[in-house]
């Protein structure tokens, strides 16, 4: 404690928002402009001595109490007397992350053969349709085996055949299918359901390590279009999106529900599939990090509903308390006491929540991931094959993080008849050391 009134909490956001560039500004003798984060534009701070007045809502209600913005120009002037300005980039620490060096470097030097190994026994699990007559057709197991392995290796259907050739000798598929079989197989609208479900089975290694999730989306290109043709021919064609919404685990980086939207789908309304969906494959979620884009009274609602913390940042113009739209019985409209009580604890303890908040950029480097090790252009033509093609883009992504998990948690993990878990320990309920 700094004094009467005056918290720990309140100093740090303080001394934080000394340190934004231009957050402070002295605009005569005594008198400055402090940044307004909560509603834009600046508050007037005037200081004599070591007291002071702010015309922020925080000062007023607390009776005259120091307030964040008042630190910020005490902060902002022991610096300019110690000759180190408040908007100085070295006073700003740097985030720094730490990597399992030994862990990763085991996982990618044995990836090729892990994933064919796991990528088989992941398509084992899809049921055969019953076979009648006529000639025995190429199984989904194999369809699917190669599809996966093609979007692994990043090859043309004709150019990754002789691998299947390879998996063959090694038992992972009983026939190879020809080079078209697989363009066939994607073309199939059955086969997207099997993929969701797929990708929901192959996150389940990490359900006892991942307690919080991260929704956002990402567009994947279709189509692309040289710039030499442009040049030459004056083509003017645009190119053509899909967008990947999912949500993710922050702790293990795995992809643990999926759905696929047009190009200009919104985010927000995908917020309800994708929570539901990853309680439907097992996982417990305690806490959401969105972006502003998922700012909706039905998100925070479904979030009540199921006892999930949820943080999303909140606009200028976000009141305290939200109302629903839909009236009760008596005909008065509920608030939502998540919201009001996320809409508080983001105003008055700002440090903390952005700590909780920053995982959110985990799926950023989920989304960067996936582009750089399988592309973010689709080669398929039809709209069916595009969502099944990207599907698999996810789901191969996924055998990778399992193999990387298997290494940093040191458990083997098997897709046979029962899916292994990775706990806390490091040790799966099905899994061999």
């Amino acid at each position: 404690m700094y004094e009467d009134g005056l918290d720990d909490d309140r100093v740090e956001r303080g001394r934080a928002l000394s340190q934004i560039p231009g957050a402070v500004t002295e605009t005569e003798l005594n008198v400055f402009a402090v940044k307004a984060q909560s509603k834009g534009g600046y508050y007037r701070v005037e200081i004599e001595g070591y007291f002071g007045q702010c015309e922020c809502e925080d000062f007023t209600s607390r009776g005259g109490k120091t307030c964040k913005h008042l630190l910020a120009v005490r902060f902002f002037l022991e610096k300019r007397a110690t000759g180190k300005h408040a908007d100085t980039p070295a006073e700003i620490p740097k985030r720094r992350y730490s990597e399992q060096w030994r862990a990763s470097d085991q996982a990618q030097t044995n990836e090729y053969p892990l994933f064919g190994k796991l990528a088989a026994g992941l398509a084992a699990t899809v049921p055969e349709p019953p076979y009648r007559t006529g000639r025995p057709p190429i199984s989904i197991r194999d369809g699917l085996f190669c599809a996966l392995q093609r979007e692994y290796l990043g090859k043309s259907l004709r150019r990754a055949g002789s691998h299947y050739e390879i998996s063959l000798e090694r038992d992972l598929i009983r026939r190879v299918p020809g080079y078209c079989h697989v363009s066939k197989l994607l073309n199939r609208p059955e086969l997207t359901p099997i993929l969701q479900e797929l990708i929901t089975k192959s996150a389940l290694p990490f359900i006892s390590i991942d307690r919080g999730f991260a929704p956002d989306s990402t567009g994947i290109r279709t189509t692309s279009f040289g710039e030499w043709m442009a040049e030459k021919h004056d083509d003017d064609r645009e190119h053509h999106w899909l967008k990947l919404h999912a949500i993710i685990g922050t702790k293990s980086h795995i992809v643990a529900s999926v759905v696929i939207g047009e190009k200009n789908s919104a985010d927000s309304p995908q917020f309800d599939a994708l929570v539901r969906g990853l309680l439907t494959g097992g996982f417990h979620p305690d806490e959401i990090y969105a972006d502003k884009g998922y700012l909706a009274h039905s998100n925070f609602e479904l979030a009540e509903e199921l006892g999930i913390e949820l943080f999303v940042p909140f606009k200028s113009n976000s009141k305290p308390r939200s109302t629903t739209r839909v009236a009760n019985s008596a005909g008065q409209k509920s608030h939502s006491k998540l919201w009001t009580r996320s809409y508080w604890f983001y105003q008055e303890h700002r440090t903390e929540w952005e700590g909780k908040y920053h995982q959110r950029s985990n799926v950023e480097a989920v989304f960067s991931s996936i582009k750089r090790k399988f592309g973010e252009t689709l080669r398929s033509r039809t709209p069916t094959a595009q969502v099944n093609e990207l599907l698999c883009k996810v789901l191969a992504y996924n055998i990778t993080r399992v193999i990387q998990g298997s290494f940093e948690f040191g458990s083997k993990i098997d897709f046979g008849p029962s899916v292994a878990a990775l706990g806390e320990d490091g040790r799966g309920a099905s899994a061999s050391p």
